[in-house]
């Protein structure tokens, strides 16, 4: 049976001019008695999925003279700060000030609960201040809220103030001060609170423990977790996911399956931290395969599920299987949901497939400013910066304004294209007409466009004249180019200052090596790889992956695992053989190490990218597209390489290597062999 007051077509929130309305026509009253059953019915719609209801009935409560009391006020109070409505909730004070009902204890708690809620802990502290008498639910209102605002300096001196008015903290705030400070990822106020629990009288009990827990995981501190995990007995479900999400997080997926494996009754939320595990691991296959094992336990995924299966799909890119992915959000009505749409684009575009990002852009009834990015990345990557500043110019003309982000996109689309002034000109309009003080993301983002056009006195003078000290992405952009272009004293610069900046870094050990090698200077070259091999620090293997019948095989240099490798290396044969007639000599002269011509051309031959294409070509036919992940820059040769293939074979080869992809049609590249 209906509640009398609510109609049908109750709004999911009163407006202010309701309450307005409603706290003028009550501003000389004096208060009524409601019924017992109309604040239990305040109280149901307060706690329930849509409390805005519960601010809708108090509004018809006062419209239609029905009393309510000091016990009504901390229940829509409660309603508004569920759905943030702090404009409602400011109503609601004045209301309740008018009505006398301003010192009220109770209602002056639900105040600061509403306001911390809000956001605005100016006001709550105002509140809190001011009251003659507070309890513990009034102190963890107000510290709650600045735990929300990451106000941890603030936490402690309330917890200081605490003490002095003789009010011991409970397990029940500690568990809330804790839980913040793992979202916030602070392990040093974590660690303060922690030796405060300890100095206390607070029996860590197992509640409190799971919190330790779950704060220790959300800050990266997985020894500290573990060692509170371990005494946790029974292990439950929130600290088992905090323990799967925390590990995972610092890349380390095979303890947080071990622990993953071991929860009995798994909920969504725990799939979930596992799915995102794996989507953005070296392993993003896995993730999709343990989503299909979720939905066979009979867990619905929700939307954010579908952003790790969308990024893993992004990751593995495998075109097949992300429409397939992209056929379960359609089937599942996830396609009106905006950040799963954007997702989608940034998928697409990493699966080589423009075509299908489009598709998903142009069909979008809502787009913000993160859909236009999406896109305009979508485009750099793949080279095509005609259309990527085409689509920056129709994001401004339709008045969505260009944040940070975007200029990253549009800049890397000018340096990948050679567009020199276009990207002078967008750098400028950027700090001139947009006030965006550039960040180290820009300035890298030019350093590249310099580079990359051998404009390297530039690139350098840029770096010098930047506000802050260059990072190791603006040096290893000056060193690749100073290698493209055979810069080797300034190469050497660069590389000397990005070891100063991170001394294990591999990329500028490997590029120095190879500056080196490049000079034949090979007493250098020897000091540089006995220095990798004495502080342990290992050239990142090439590694190509291929998507045939919903399967994705994977390749390294000179690989010999595969099951039909035999078979392969007589493709591989059989394609030298033929694009060698059309003028194809393997270049060696990238290959640095001090070898024998033959030894050159074998090394060359059996790069990871050249096993997958011949295993494409084995397994397809002539005239489909073939797709290969790289996980490094692919080289001149194998460039070369596939260029040709493509013409003699009249097959069309998508490549995505470490910074771009690779359209090879009719034996030209889509890059115009600037890359």
């Amino acid at each position: 049976m209906k509640h009398p007051i609510l109609t049908s077509q109750t709004p999911p929130l009163a407006t202010p001019h309701h309450l307005s309305s409603a706290l003028t026509a009550t501003s000389s009253l004096t208060p009524l008695k409601p019924t017992h059953l109309n604040n239990r019915f305040l109280r149901e719609l307060s706690r329930s999925k849509d409390p805005g209801k519960a601010l809708y009935v108090f509004d018809e409560m006062l419209s239609r003279g029905i009393g309510v009391d000091r016990f009504s006020f901390p229940l829509v109070l409660k309603a508004a700060g569920r759905v943030k409505g702090l404009v409602e909730g400011e109503l609601i004070h004045g209301l309740a000030v008018k009505m006398g009902f301003g010192d009220d204890p109770f209602v002056e708690t639900g105040l600061v609960g509403m306001y911390s809620s809000c956001g605005e802990i100016d006001g709550a502290r105002m509140v809190f201040d001011r009251m003659l008498e507070r309890d513990i639910v009034t102190w963890s209102f107000m510290i709650d809220g600045y735990c929300r605002n990451r106000l941890f300096d603030d936490v402690l001196l309330l917890l200081e103030d605490m003490k002095g008015c003789k009010i011991e903290p409970d397990e029940k705030l500690f568990s809330t001060i804790l839980s913040a400070c793992g979202r916030a990822a602070n392990l040093e106020f974590g660690k303060s609170i922690h030796e405060i629990i300890t100095d206390s009288k607070v029996i860590i009990d197992y509640r409190l423990q799971s919190a330790l827990v779950t704060m220790y995981a959300g800050c990266g501190s997985m020894d500290l977790a573990e060692d509170m995990f371990d005494k946790l007995n029974p292990k439950n479900v929130v600290a088992c996911t905090a323990m799967v999400s925390g590990y995972s997080k610092q890349g380390q997926v095979e303890p947080a399956r071990a622990i993953f494996n071991h929860i009995p009754k798994k909920d969504l939320i725990c799939w979930s931290a596992m799915i995102s595990g794996y989507a953005e691991s070296d392993v993003p296959q896995e993730a999709i395969k343990l989503f299909g094992e979720m939905q066979d336990s009979g867990i619905y995924p929700d939307h954010v599920t579908m952003l790790s299966v969308i990024s893993a799909g992004a990751n593995v890119g495998a075109l097949d299987q992300a429409r397939g992915i992209h056929k379960f959000v359609k089937k599942n009505r996830f396609g009106e949901v905006l950040p799963i749409n954007n997702a989608l684009i940034d998928m697409y575009a990493k699966c080589g497939s423009l075509e299908d990002a489009r598709e998903v852009f142009l069909h979008m009834r809502r787009k913000n400013v993160i859909t236009w990015t999406t896109m305009i990345s979508a485009l750099a990557m793949h080279g095509d910066a005609i259309n990527a500043l085409k689509i920056f110019q129709q994001m401004k003309s339709e008045n969505v304004e260009p944040n940070g982000v975007t200029f990253v996109g549009v800049l890397y689309a000018c340096s990948h294209a050679g567009l020199v002034e276009e990207g002078r000109n967008v750098f400028a309009s950027m700090v001139d007409d947009y006030r965006i003080t550039p960040k180290h993301e820009h300035y890298g983002c030019m350093v590249d466009l310099y580079g990359r056009a051998n404009l390297l006195e530039e690139a350098l003078r840029l770096i010098e004249s930047m506000p802050f000290a260059p990072n190791v992405v603006i040096w290893g952009s000056l060193l690749s180019a100073c290698k493209i272009h055979g810069e080797y004293e300034l190469g050497e610069y660069a590389a000397k200052q990005l070891l100063k900046l991170d001394p294990d870094h591999d990329g500028a050990h490997v590029l120095l090596s190879n500056i080196y090698a490049k000079e034949k200077q090979w007493d250098n070259v020897g000091e540089v790889r006995q220095l990798m091999k004495h502080k342990g620090i290992s050239k990142e293997r090439g590694t190509s992956r291929i998507e045939l019948n919903n399967q994705v095989h994977e390749f390294l240099t000179a690989d010999k695992y595969h099951k039909h490798s035999d078979e392969i290396y007589a493709k591989l044969n059989e394609v030298v053989t033929d694009v060698k007639l059309i003028g194809y000599t393997p270049l060696t002269f990238n290959v640095l190490t001090n070898l024998n011509e033959e030894e050159k051309k074998e090394a060359v031959l059996w790069h990871s990218e050249k096993l997958a294409l011949s295993y494409g070509l084995l397994s397809g036919k002539t005239g489909t597209r073939i797709h290969i992940i790289k996980n490094l820059r692919i080289c001149e040769d194998c460039h070369t390489f596939m260029k040709l293939v493509s013409d003699v074979y009249k097959t069309e080869i998508v490549v995505r290597d470490r910074t771009r992809f690779h359209h090879y049609k009719n034996g030209t590249c889509s890059c115009n062999d600037y890359w």
